[in-house]
């Protein structure tokens, strides 16, 4: 029997955590906040700037501020911008532990619901030995306890838990009921682009618990479809989650930067939100795999929020709040890009480089965007950047 779907809540799949009215309350007044910061405090710091801090910057500089670095020394200690900063980076924290006490409570019965039995036909392989990458051991990425890898008891899917709510809660509901709305949007940009191309299969590197992985699996189910990530407790969680949806996936522990896949094995390799999460020199090491790992015509395209460059230099100064304010230190760096540049540093010809913006799949009403990207507001701006190269 098909389920029901309530666009303006998360889908309640077997793994989902169960909240009690409490819980749900202090998680539904988080979402809450968070957008009131993003749609009615954010846009004060733009007055902010126009009223005091680019005249006190002009003062000292002799000058406008021409970019986004500028703009953030001259904004840095301006009491309106502190202020919104400071209660951005609150909701962060409040979102984790709203998340957290509910996945405390009945981490017992999660595990036991993970390892029940599966009947969609996919699998789950683990590498115990695995060495998880530097820039995730230094750092709980976006503030995230534990990072995707942190464990705390025995087949532990606590943090793939926590996650899974959190993410709709940091989205605010905009990417759907099955958070699926990057996996979407950019099966809608190779279509669009790329409408001869037939995966037979597919990879999803830094997967987590599979939020943009599964739409693959519906629009191309003659495929097999792959999921690899460093975190164990997330692609338990992953696959339990798969399972209960009825959706077959590949799932194992790996660093997308060094495979055990063969040469040629895929025809399309995906990642969404990965890039920003990852150094200066393991992002090249990806692109360098996911060369060696297309077939000939192959397609690489990774989903993120949009280059600096395309963006008004206050936006951007905006958006690159969560470098230093939301435990994102690639953030930048990652915004930064050139997908010609890289393409032919990593092995791929540079003019089969691509780069463009692709509206949102999910444009629900439910989804009230702000249309600003900015930060603490994901999903907002109603479109993803996508980039990347053909073999």
């Amino acid at each position: 029997m098909e389920a029901t779907i309530d666009l303006k809540s998360q889908f309640a799949h077997a793994v989902l955590p169960v909240t009690s009215s409490d819980e749900e309350a202090r998680q539904e007044f988080v979402k809450s906040l968070k957008f009131h910061l993003a749609s009615k405090v954010a846009p004060g710091n733009r007055l902010a700037y126009a009223a005091r801090a680019v005249g006190r910057f002009a003062e000292v500089e002799g000058k406008t501020p021409k970019n986004y670095h500028e703009i953030r020394a001259a904004m840095n200690d301006d009491p309106y911008f502190r202020f919104w900063s400071a209660m951005q980076r609150n909701s962060q924290e409040m979102m984790w532990k709203s998340v957290q006490i509910p996945v405390e409570r009945s981490l017992p019965e999660l595990i036991e619901a993970s390892l029940g039995e599966t009947g969609a036909g996919g699998t789950l392989t683990l590498d115990p030995a695995l060495e998880i990458p530097r820039y995730h051991r230094h750092v709980d990425i976006h503030c995230m306890p534990g990072g995707y890898h942190g464990e705390f008891a025995e087949n532990d899917v606590a943090n793939g838990a926590v996650y899974d709510r959190a993410v709709y809660l940091y989205a605010m509901g905009r990417m759907g009921p099955f958070n699926s709305d990057i996996g979407d949007t950019t099966i809608a940009y190779v279509k669009a682009n790329y409408p001869d191309l037939k995966p037979r299969r597919i990879l999803d590197m830094g997967c987590t618990v599979g939020h943009s992985t599964l739409p693959y699996a519906d629009i191309w189910p003659d495929a097999e479809i792959y999921g690899i990530d460093v975190g164990a407790p997330v692609l338990r969680y992953a696959h339990a989650r798969a399972e209960s949806l009825g959706k077959a996936v590949h799932f194992s522990q790996q660093n997308a930067e060094h495979t055990n896949f063969p040469d040629g094995h895929f025809d399309l390799i995906v990642s969404h939100i990965l890039v920003h999460e990852t150094s200066h020199v393991a992002m090249r090491n990806i692109m360098k795999e996911a060369n060696r790992l297309l077939s000939p015509g192959g397609v690489v395209i990774h989903a993120e929020t949009p280059p600096y460059r395309d963006l008004d230099p206050f936006d951007a100064f905006m958006l690159d709040w969560d470098t230093r304010n939301n435990n994102e230190p690639y953030w930048g760096a990652s915004h930064e890009i050139d997908p010609k540049q890289i393409a032919g540093e990593t092995g791929f010809d540079a003019d089969r480089a691509f780069e463009g913006m692709q509206p949102s799949a999910f444009d629900a009403e439910e989804a009230k965007r702000t249309k600003l990207f900015q930060g603490g507001d994901f999903a907002g701006g109603g479109m993803w950047y996508v980039w990347g190269a053909q073999k």
